[in-house]
């Protein structure tokens, strides 16, 4: 029974990899931390409620202090999903969005950085820290706002940051992020619904963590996550942090074989054409995701197509860009960049290139 918990809970991961910092240097997430607390940080706000000229930053000695924000094309800000980490047991040539950085950076996108917080805390928690690194990117590039990219978990931190400094964001871009809950939180739930056995396996959780990541904190509550995470728990989380009115936000979702009518695209019906070329693909289910994906296939919504972890229905939001042929670890280029299957062409680094591509020709 331990074997099977503990095997859903770490096929919850999004994927290892590191967060590893700005296109010059590394992003010491612990530089800066949120110095609001929660309930003010939730207090309703709009994006007029900030002027971005109103802003402080710290700038180079020779540029004027009262030198206008930089506008776009923005920073591409990459936000890590549940599990991600940075520098894994010292390890630092593990990516959780693997080798995307050099790729884009070799395409011309310097201006790209990836942001690590707690990989097991729930998104109000994680949100907080995200902002911190937003504010310091802001500050430190000269820049107006970011272009937030949030994989799975990442996409419900980048919608809390959107939520809380409209001001500073330009657009939000979720990868099967489940805004409307994963079945497999709910069934992981069901099986550990003991609180006292909660309790002593987060506690487990913290120990083990801590010597393998350094941004796990002493409250950290895996279950608080799978909570968050759960449908009630969405429902929740959506009347918390609802869109910005006027902020663009565009989500994509991930495919794969196994599921109902999976040689079907999504119809988005605003499908652009760098989501369009990947249609005729199919994506073999990484056997890592048998058992979440068939959870997920059986028990939520009716059968709808899914990444092994998030159904196509809960990854929809705002401006459905459509799917993609890969499962949940090939959305980000994992195990370790290896290919998301036989027959399938689809390329990771290929994918975020015009993403990015996109954005700027959104004007973003």
């Amino acid at each position: 029974m331990a074997c099977r918990i503990a095997s859903l809970v770490l096929l919850l991961a999004l994927g290892p990899g590191c967060a590893c910092g700005a296109p010059n240097g590394t992003l010491d997430a612990g530089a800066a931390r949120v110095e609001v607390s929660v309930e003010d940080a939730l207090a309703p706000r709009d994006a007029s409620d900030a002027r971005v000229t109103d802003t402080p930053r710290d700038v180079p000695p020779d540029v004027p202090i009262d030198a206008p924000l930089l506008g776009p094309p923005y920073p591409i800000v990459l936000a890590h999903g549940f599990f991600g980490f940075d520098d894994f047991a010292g390890i630092d040539f593990i990516n959780y969005f693997f080798g995307v950085l050099a790729d884009l950076n070799a395409a011309g996108e310097t201006q790209i950085y990836i942001t690590t917080v707690d990989p097991f805390a729930d998104s109000t928690t994680r949100g907080l820290d995200l902002l911190s690194q937003v504010e310091t990117i802001a500050r430190e590039s000269g820049y107006a706002r970011v272009n937030l990219i949030g994989h799975s978990q990442g996409g419900l931190d980048a919608r809390v940051v959107a939520t809380m400094r409209p001001d500073l964001i330009a657009s939000v871009t979720t990868i099967a992020t489940p805004h409307r809950g994963t079945i497999v939180a709910d069934v992981v739930l069901e099986l550990v619904a003991d609180a006292r056995l909660q309790d002593a396996l987060d506690a487990l959780v913290r120990v083990i963590g801590a010597a393998l990541y350094d941004t796990v904190g002493n409250e950290t509550s895996v279950f608080d996550s799978l909570r968050q995470l759960s449908s009630d728990g969405a429902d929740a989380f959506n009347d918390t942090y609802p869109n910005v009115e006027g902020l663009p936000y565009f989500s994509i979702a991930g495919r794969s074989a196994g599921t109902a009518a999976f040689r079907t695209p999504c119809p988005s019906g605003e499908s652009p054409d760098f989501m369009d070329r990947w249609n005729i693909y199919l994506d073999p289910l990484d056997p890592l995701l048998t058992v979440p994906g068939a959870i997920v296939t059986e028990r939520a919504f009716g059968g709808e197509v899914n990444d092994g972890l998030v159904a196509v229905n809960s990854a929809r939001w705002g401006r459905f860009l459509g799917c993609i042929p890969a499962d949940h670890l090939d959305q980000i280029g994992h195990l370790l960049g290896d290919s998301p299957g036989f027959g399938n062409a689809f390329d990771h680094l290929r994918f975020y290139r015009d993403l990015v591509a996109f954005l700027r020709a959104e004007g973003f």
